[in-house]
């Protein structure tokens, strides 16, 4: 049987039935799913994310962060005058102030050829598209652990405050130990008046199910001493207060004389006016050292000028699909006494 009349099909790409022929147009609604992707990914990738500070600007190239000290009280005289500066009844509450700069664009791409395409039995642009959000979240997840070690390692940003913390000679090999260590970290954010709520640690993985295997620390199970741990979900949600994390992201090594990718930073949070560093570039320094971290969610910060974006290219000339995820970001330290390094 023939057909002589043409058919106008319902395009499924066509974003409401509008097109004027072009790939683009043809193909607007297929792209969307690929950027959606790299987006879920990120955010499951990332755990760093909801344990520090974010600050989002709109233009410019740096943030600013208010630092303040801490006031004093006196008893008062009968008679004497409260703003005669002799009396000493006037605090000067010292103040300072943290910028974090804004590094370069932070890329991950891939070229997808039509043919390869065409030729594959399996979706393989939702592959790529977690491949560049796991990139992207990794480098994210580095710079800020990075950066939480730099701040356990400086002074006080306002004089008279405390600075970050070093907890050396633990014993991280073994339940008990690991156990011993994270009350260490608990009492020294209580000496330093640090918040009880948004407390946190991340620890290797060996690690974190050391806690849970090692007979030794059935107390951080055991719900009869209000352990919240679970062996059959391999779990350690909270052990003295504070919320525990794995990740293989902890940085370690040498990388002081690294000046590439991280040692690039527009933030040199190893400078030599920070107390114990001065031996580093960047978001890079001597980790060789380091067993995890812990502290505040107030301890460091990110400021995002472009947050996770994604862009997708199709070249005719060269028949495939460029894509492209990216964002601009800037870590930096922000209350050193909200940050620990354990050794």
């Amino acid at each position: 049987m023939a057909f002589t009349n043409n058919v106008a099909p319902s395009r499924v790409g066509v974003v409401n039935g509008t097109t004027d022929g072009s790939f683009a147009q043809d193909n607007a609604l297929f792209l969307k799913v690929f950027s959606g992707e790299i987006l879920t990914t990120f955010e499951e990738a990332n755990i760093m994310k909801d344990l520090h500070t974010v600050r989002t600007i709109s233009s410019g190239k740096t943030a600013q962060f208010p630092a303040t000290g801490v006031a004093t009280a006196k008893y008062h005289t009968a008679g004497q005058s409260l703003i005669e500066a002799d009396n000493g009844y006037q605090s000067d509450i010292k103040k300072n102030e943290i910028t974090i700069n804004i590094d370069d664009v932070l890329i991950s791409s891939t070229f997808l050829a039509n043919i390869d395409e065409l030729k594959t039995h399996y979706d393989v642009r939702s592959i790529y598209a977690q491949e560049l959000g796991k990139a992207l979240a990794k480098r994210f997840d580095i710079a800020v652990l990075k950066t939480l070690v730099a701040g356990a390692r400086q002074d006080a940003t306002v004089t008279g405050n405390s600075g970050g913390t070093q907890i050396t000679g633990q014993t991280l090999t073994t339940g008990a130990g690991l156990l011993t260590a994270l009350f260490e970290v608990a009492r020294q954010l209580d000496e330093k008046d640090i918040p009880a709520e948004d407390r946190f640690a991340v620890l290797t993985p060996t690690q974190y199910y050391k806690l849970i295997s090692d007979p030794t620390t059935n107390i951080a199970l055991n719900r009869d001493y209000g352990g919240e741990g679970s062996v059959a979900s391999g779990s350690v949600p909270m052990v003295a207060g504070i919320q525990i994390f794995k990740s293989t992201h902890i940085p370690s090594g040498n990388l002081a004389s690294t000046t590439t990718g991280d040692g690039a930073s527009n933030n040199d949070v190893f400078d030599v006016n920070h107390s114990g560093s001065g031996n580093g570039s960047g978001y890079n320094g001597n980790f060789a050292s380091t067993g995890f971290v812990a502290g505040h969610k107030a301890g460091v910060g990110t400021v995002k000028l472009l947050d996770l974006a994604t862009e997708s290219d199709y070249q005719i000339e060269r028949q495939g699909t460029l894509f492209v995820a990216k964002y601009a970001m800037g870590h930096g330290v922000i209350r050193p006494e909200c940050c620990v390094e354990v050794q």
